[in-house]
């Protein structure tokens, strides 16, 4: 994975985004570090930036 981003909340978890660039094509991928099986993939090409979905 490239493009990896981190951000600590307030009640210990861990987020972080990533674009994984494996595969046929590139996605998108949320997790909470902290939890087993917490995260969510989207393809690249339909991620949208974080000013659009505000």
């Amino acid at each position: 994975m490239s493009l990896t981003h981190s951000h600590q909340t307030g009640d210990s978890a861990d987020a972080m985004a990533a674009i994984d660039r494996t595969g046929e094509r590139a996605r998108l991928v949320i997790s909470d570090v902290t939890r087993d099986g917490a995260w969510l993939t989207v393809p690249e090409a339909e991620a949208v930036t974080v000013d659009t979905w505000r």
